[in-house]
C-alpha cells in the first residue's frame, strides 16, 4: 500500500533490478548469434536455473538469518517487510493513474507519454480510446503478475517462493520474447513463466469479478466474459484478468495493435464499449483497488481461521 521508497531505491536499487543485472550478464555472455539455436536454448535453460537458484538460496538465507537474530514475531515482521518489496501493488496503481492524469491535463500526447512506460506496443499512433485500453489491459495483466502471483507464491513457499517467482517473471519480461535474439534463449523462461502464473491468473480474475459487487457492476458479466474470451487471448494467462476487467466494466479490451512496427490483429476481449476515456481508467483503478483489498481480507480471514482452528 505504501510502495517501495524512492530513497531506498536510489541507495540500493530493488530486488528486481538486482535480478535484472544477473539476467543481463547471462544474456550478454551466453546468447551469442554465433551459437546454434539448440545451444542458445540450452544456455537459456541454464540462465533460468541460475536465477532460480540464486533467488531461492537468497530467500532461504534471509529467512534463516532473521530467525537467528530476532525473536519469532520480530523476525516474522522483518521478513514481511522484505517480502513486501516484491509486490507491485502501489507502483502499478501510480503508473496507471499517471495515464489518466496525462490524458486529463495534456490530452492525447500526455496519455501517450505516460502509457509508453507500461506497455510494449507502439504508442505514437494511439488515440484516446486505444491509450485507455492499453492502460487498463496493463493494469489487469500486472494485477495478476505483479500482485496476485507473488503473494500466491509467498503464501505457498514463504520469502524463497516469492523471490523465485520474481526471478522467473523478470527473466520472462527481459528475455522471453519471440524475437530473433530471444526466440531460443528465452524459451525456457517464457514457458516456465506461463506455468507459474497459471493459478494466479485465474485467481486474479475471480478477485476482479467479486470486486465488482460493491460498485454495482456486473460480477456475472465478468465471469461470463472470462469463460468465453480468456482462451482467445494471445497469452494463456493474461486473458483471465483482462476478460474479468472488461466484463465487469462493460468495455472491450485487446483488439488490433502494433508491435515493433508490425500490425497484430488480436481478437477483442469483451463485448461492451470500445470508445474509452480517462474516466474508464479511473473506474478500472477503483475495481483494482477493491480487488487488492478483497485479496488481503480473504488472506486475513484464512489466517485467523487457521489460528482459531
Amino acid at each position: 500500500m505504501v510502495g517501495y521508497p524512492n530513497a531506498v531505491y536510489r541507495l540500493i536499487g530493488h530486488p528486481v533490478t538486482w535480478l535484472g543485472r544477473l539476467i543481463t550478464r547471462c544474456d550478454d555472455t551466453w546468447n551469442s548469434a554465433t551459437r546454434s539455436p539448440r545451444a542458445r536454448r540450452l544456455y537459456g535453460v541454464v540462465t533460468l536455473l541460475l536465477v532460480l537458484a540464486v533467488s531461492l538460496l537468497t530467500g532461504i538465507a534471509i529467512t534463516a538469518l532473521l530467525d537467528c537474530l530476532f525473536p519469532d514475531i520480530v523476525a516474522l515482521i522483518l521478513c514481511g517487510v522484505v517480502a513486501s518489496t516484491l509486490l507491485a501493488q502501489r507502483s502499478l496503481d501510480s503508473h496507471v493513474l499517471a495515464v489518466a492524469e496525462g490524458l486529463e491535463t495534456e490530452g492525447v500526447s500526455g496519455g501517450r507519454a505516460a502509457v509508453a512506460h507500461i506497455v510494449g506496443r507502439e504508442t505514437k499512433g494511439l488515440d484516446e480510446a486505444a491509450i485507455c485500453r492499453a492502460a487498463i489491459e496493463s493494469l489487469a495483466e500486472n494485477f495478476s503478475d505483479g500482485v496476485v502471483a507473488p503473494l500466491f507464491w509467498m503464501v505457498a513457499a514463504g520469502l524463497p517462493g516469492a523471490l523465485a517467482y520474481k526471478a522467473i517473471n523478470t527473466a520472462d519480461s527481459m528475455i522471453g520474447h519471440r524475437t530473433e535474439r530471444h526466440q531460443a534463449f528465452g524459451w525456457a523462461s517464457a514457458r516456465f513463466d506461463d506455468l507459474v502464473n497459471l493459478p494466479a491468473s485465474r485467481l486474479s480474475g475471480l478477485w476482479l469479478s467479486l470486486a465488482a459487487v460493491p460498485f454495482g457492476l456486473s460480477p456475472a458479466g465478468a465471469l461470463r466474459t472470462m469463460w468465453r474470451d480468456a482462451g482467445h487471448h494471445r497469452s494463456p494467462n493474461a486473458g483471465w484478468p483482462e476478460a474479468a476487467m472488461a466484463g465487469a466494466l462493460g468495455i472491450r479490451l485487446s483488439g488490433p495493435r502494433i508491435y515493433d512496427g508490425v500490425p497484430v490483429d488480436e481478437r477483442w476481449v469483451g463485448d461492451g464499449r470500445s470508445g474509452l476515456t480517462a474516466r474508464d481508467i479511473r473506474d478500472a483503478l477503483k475495481l483494482y483497488r477493491a480487488a487488492c483489498a478483497l485479496q488481503i481480507a480473504v488472506l486475513v480471514l484464512v489466517v485467523l481461521s487457521l489460528e482459531l482452528w
